[in-house]
C-alpha cells in the first residue's frame, strides 16, 4: 500500500511538472534513460517499464518492476534578423534588426512507469512520461509597422519582437499510457492501450496579429479578439491509442513495430483566435518500425524508423502564407485568417528519423550505451518568420548511457544527449529584403533507478 500511495503521488507530479522537449519537431528523441542512452532507438529492445511510451508490446517481457528518472534538458534557442532595405516603409512588417537569445535556459522532466505480471504470460502497466514541447522567451527585439500595406495598421517602431512587448510561447505535453501486453508464445508478443494526454500552452507579444483574426474580420473591424495572446496558461485533456508487436524469427534478431494514433485533445479556447480551427491543437500520428540485432551475449544493436505526421494538425501544418488568403490582407476567405479553418500555422513538414544505437555488456553489471539519430526538421525556409516562436531545428542527436546493476534487483541509469545546432534562414513574407535565421542546440542529462520484484 505504501508503495502504490508514493507510486501515485510520484505519477500526479510528472503530470503537472512542466516540460520542454522540442527535439524531433516538439517530440523527444526518446523514452526512458536506457532508450535515450541508445539515442531513442529500441522499439525492439525493451529494457524498461518506460518502453510503453515506444512499443507497448515490450512490457510482457518485463516482469514486475518499477523505473522512475528525472532529465535536465538545457537548450539553446536564438534568432537573428537582417537589416532591412524597408525599414518597415512601403506597408512592411519588419522584425528587428535583432540579435537575441532565448530566456529560460533548463527544464526539469520527470518520468515513471510500473508493471505488474497478470500470470506468466501477461501483464499490465502503468507509465507517465513527457511527449515533447516548445519554449522561447524573447525579451527586447523591435518591430516596424506601417498602415499602408500588409503590417497590422500602426506606424512606428514597438517593442517586441513582433512590436507588442516580451515574445514567447510555452506548451508542455505529458501523458499517461495504460497497457496490455501477452505473450502468446517465445517468439510473439502485443501489446495495445489508451494513452491519455495533459497539455498546456501560454503565449505572449502577439498582439500586433490582432487584425488578421478571423472574428477581427467578421466583426468588419469592431471587435477585437481577446482569445490571440497573453492569456496566460490553459490547459488541455486528450485521449488516443498505443499498440505495438514484437517478433524473434529467429533468437538472435527481434523485430518491432509501434503505432500510436492521433490524440484528440480539447480545444485551447483562450487562444482560439490564434491557432487553427478555433483552438485545436491535436497531437499528431506517429509510427516506429526497428530491429535489435544480438551477435552474442554482451553486444546488441539496435536500428528504428520513426514517421511522425505534422502535416495531420493544421495548427502546426498550415503555412503562414494562408494569411494572404485573408481579407486584412487583401484575400477573400476569411477562414483564412488565424483561428479559421485554414489559418496560418507553423508549416511544418512531416518527420522522418533514424536512430541507430549499441549497447554492450562489460561485465554482469555494467552495460554501456552509445547512440545517434538523424532527421530534417520540420520549418521550411519561408516559415521562419513565425517560427522564432518555435525554433524546433534540431536534425542531430548523439547520446552516451550506463546501467550500474546494484543487489537486490535494483539499477542506476544514466544517460547524456549532445545535439549540435541547427538551424534554418528564410526571407520574411512580410519584408522580402528582411532574411530571418532560427536556430537551436541542446544538450541533457538524465538519470533513473529501477527495481525488480
Amino acid at each position: 500500500m505504501n508503495r502504490l500511495v508514493s507510486f501515485s503521488i510520484f505519477l500526479l507530479v510528472t503530470l503537472v511538472i512542466p516540460s520542454a522537449m522540442a527535439t524531433n519537431g516538439y517530440f523527444v528523441y526518446g523514452y526512458g534513460t536506457k532508450n535515450k542512452g541508445l539515442s531513442g532507438a529500441g522499439v525492439a529492445l525493451p529494457q524498461d517499464t518506460i518502453t510503453a511510451a515506444t512499443n507497448p508490446a515490450g512490457m510482457a517481457q518485463l516482469g514486475k518492476r518499477l523505473d522512475a528518472g528525472l532529465a535536465l534538458f538545457i537548450p539553446k534557442r536564438e534568432y537573428e534578423s537582417s537589416t532591412s532595405l524597408a525599414n518597415g516603409a512601403g506597408g512592411a512588417f519588419t522584425v528587428g534588426p535583432n540579435d537575441i537569445e532565448s530566456d529560460r535556459k533548463s527544464f526539469l522532466v520527470p518520468h515513471i512507469g510500473y508493471n505488474h505480471p497478470l500470470g506468466p504470460q501477461s501483464s499490465i502497466g502503468i507509465t507517465s512520461f513527457a511527449n515533447g514541447g516548445m519554449n522561447t522567451v524573447w525579451h527586447g527585439g523591435t518591430a516596424s509597422f506601417d498602415p499602408d500595406g500588409p503590417g497590422p495598421g500602426m506606424t512606428g517602431t514597438f517593442p517586441g519582437t513582433y512590436g507588442a512587448g516580451t515574445t514567447g510561447v510555452d506548451l508542455a505535453q505529458n501523458f499517461l499510457a495504460l497497457t496490455y501486453s501477452r505473450k502468446v508464445n517465445e517468439r510473439f508478443s502485443y501489446g495495445v492501450g489508451p494513452v491519455f494526454g495533459l497539455q498546456y500552452v501560454r503565449v505572449k507579444g502577439l498582439s500586433a496579429f490582432a487584425g488578421y483574426t478571423e472574428d477581427f474580420v467578421r466583426s468588419a473591424g469592431t471587435v477585437l479578439p481577446d482569445d490571440l495572446t497573453d492569456k496566460g496558461r490553459e490547459l488541455s485533456f486528450g485521449y488516443g491509442v498505443k499498440g505495438g508487436i514484437l517478433w524473434s524469427p529467429v533468437p538472435y534478431l527481434t523485430l518491432g513495430g509501434s503505432y500510436q494514433s492521433r490524440i484528440y485533445m480539447s480545444e485551447f479556447d483562450d487562444y482560439a483566435s490564434l491557432l487553427a480551427e478555433d483552438g485545436d491543437f491535436d497531437v499528431p500520428p506517429t509510427m516506429t518500425l526497428g530491429l535489435a540485432l544480438r551477435p552474442d551475449s554482451d553486444w546488441t544493436f539496435v536500428f528504428d524508423f520513426q514517421k511522425i505526421w505534422y502535416s495531420k494538425i493544421d495548427s502546426l501544418a498550415n503555412p503562414l502564407s494562408n494569411l494572404f488568403d485573408c481579407p486584412a490582407l487583401g484575400g477573400t476567405d476569411p477562414e483564412s485568417c488565424l483561428g479559421g479553418d485554414n489559418g496560418a500555422g507553423f508549416g511544418w513538414n512531416d518527420m522522418e528519423v533514424y536512430k541507430l544505437g549499441v549497447q554492450y555488456s562489460v561485465s554482469p553489471n555494467l552495460e554501456l550505451r552509445a547512440g545517434a539519430s538523424f532527421t530534417e526538421h520540420p520549418i521550411q525556409r519561408s516559415e521562419v518568420l513565425f517560427n522564432i516562436l518555435a525554433p524546433a531545428t534540431s536534425e542531430e542527436h548523439y547520446t552516451l548511457g550506463l546501467t550500474r546493476k546494484l543487489p537486490g534487483e535494483r539499477e542506476l541509469n544514466f544517460s547524456v544527449m549532445y545535439s549540435p545546432r541547427g538551424r534554418q534562414r528564410g526571407q520574411s513574407p512580410f519584408d522580402p529584403t528582411q532574411a530571418v535565421e532560427v536556430e537551436m542546440s541542446q544538450f541533457e542529462l538524465e538519470a533513473s533507478y529501477s527495481r525488480r520484484f
